[in-house]
């Protein structure tokens, strides 16, 4: 009996060693979905990061969906009245949801260097779609998020009037 305890608790460990996790029993490998996760916000920062870098060959390789060739694309967004900003303002408290195998929704809030001095802040969601090279955006997400618009704002300058 002394010889058969010890035996019986290497059985037991050897058990629940090699027992399934919960993801393998429902078919995933148990990080499956995480991994996927950082693989799409990796993807997003590396979109964010061409775009600052000004490379806008390479980030036309990470759009989808879009009207415009290469030049009028990295025209628009050279022009744009900002581009996202520098380290840890870029991207903040980023939350990603897998939708399905090809579609996923980062909501974050992202840092912008506009025209004016200092860094806007925009909490909003960015819909990214899974293609043979990565995770892409399409380009009206890119021109919304660089504040680009087919409508042109006008300002009329009105110098005051003396009076007669």
């Amino acid at each position: 009996m002394p010889v058969l305890r010890p035996l019986l608790i290497l059985m037991l460990l050897v058990a629940v060693a090699a027992a399934p996790s919960e993801g393998a029993r429902r078919g995933a490998p148990a990080h499956a979905s995480s991994a996927t996760e950082q693989d799409v916000l990796k993807d997003f920062e590396t979109i964010l990061d061409l775009w600052r870098d000004g490379r806008y060959d390479d980030l036309y390789q990470h759009t989808s969906g879009g009207r415009d060739g290469k030049e009028k694309f990295a025209g628009r967004l050279s022009s744009a009245p900002r581009k996202p900003a520098c380290c840890w303002e870029k991207i903040q408290e980023p939350k990603v949801s897998l939708k399905s195998g090809s579609s996923a929704i980062v909501q974050a809030r992202l840092g912008f260097e506009s025209s004016t001095p200092g860094t806007e802040f925009v909490t909003t969601s960015i819909h990214l779609r899974k293609e043979a090279a990565g995770w892409s955006i399409t380009q009206s997400e890119l021109y919304s998020l660089a504040d680009l618009s087919n409508k042109k704002r006008r300002y009329k300058y009105l110098p005051i009037q003396p009076k007669k």
